[in-house]
């Protein structure tokens, strides 16, 4: 579980997001040391000039889970491990003809990506003999929907963790694997849709304050969990054939 002394140290693995931003300031105003993932290092010296606290930044080959873990394992090393380590490297894009392009970019990412970076870290806390590793989830892991390879790419991150949490247990280590469960946020930052949309820092403070309780599962915003529950029981014959507004091409 994170504590905020000044010796924490926090890993935020794809950190160029709103989200992961808003996670690493509340992090450094707690006095927590920041070490940051991103393609490229350099989008992120403007926002790290703004932190009250230490950051480091590393380049994150998402693409390449050999070079991958190379990154992950040598940052770790010079960092003398991590109390924290955030996943949010998930990726989501909609097309009703299903190419197969954006299916394999969401599984590269979402699937082979995700499953290399919790894999290395979980080692690498086995190794230290402790740890918290919590993964920016969604709900839409639940069931299957229109977006196919995303809503089974977040079906297979929850199975994932829940794999990683009996390992834990079974070797008695003190190691917390925490599923954060976003209730349809990436779909609204896509959408900017303000009623799905919660505001940024409240979303990242209910997710910093269930992680310090040690919590395994977690539904934000909180209201999301009703939805999350009502989802499950949805029959399919009503789940199934739900109408869904088709999105307007960009242009």
């Amino acid at each position: 579980m994170l504590t905020t002394t000044s010796t924490a140290t926090a890993m935020i693995i794809g950190a160029s997001s709103q989200l992961s931003q808003a996670l690493a300031r509340q992090l450094s105003e707690q006095n927590v040391s920041l070490v940051l993932f991103v393609p490229e290092a350099d989008q992120l010296t403007e926002f790290c000039q703004t932190l009250p606290g230490e950051v480091t930044v590393y380049p994150l080959s998402i693409g390449q889970p050999e070079r991958l873990i190379e990154q992950l394992t040598t940052a770790w090393e010079q960092h003398n491990g991590a109390h924290l380590v955030i996943v949010n490297t998930g990726v989501n894009h909609y097309d009703a003809t299903l190419p197969w392009p954006i299916e394999q970019h969401i599984i590269d990412v979402n699937v082979r990506g995700f499953a290399a970076i919790s894999n290395c870290i979980f080692k690498l806390m086995c190794q230290q003999g402790y740890g918290q590793l919590a993964a920016i989830n969604s709900i839409a892991g639940q069931r299957g929907g229109p977006n196919v390879a995303y809503h089974a790419s977040k079906a297979f991150a929850v199975n994932y963790l829940q794999g990683l949490c009996m390992h834990a247990q079974r070797l008695k280590l003190p190691i917390t694997i925490s599923d954060i469960q976003l209730g349809l946020f990436d779909k609204a930052m896509l959408l900017n849709t303000a009623f799905l949309l919660s505001p940024i820092d409240k979303v990242a403070k209910q997710i910093l304050t269930a992680l310090k309780k040690g919590k395994r599962r977690v539904y934000v915003t909180k209201r999301w969990r009703v939805v999350a529950w009502m989802n499950r029981l949805l029959p399919e014959y009503i789940y199934n054939t739900r109408h869904w507004k088709p999105r307007k091409k960009t242009k």
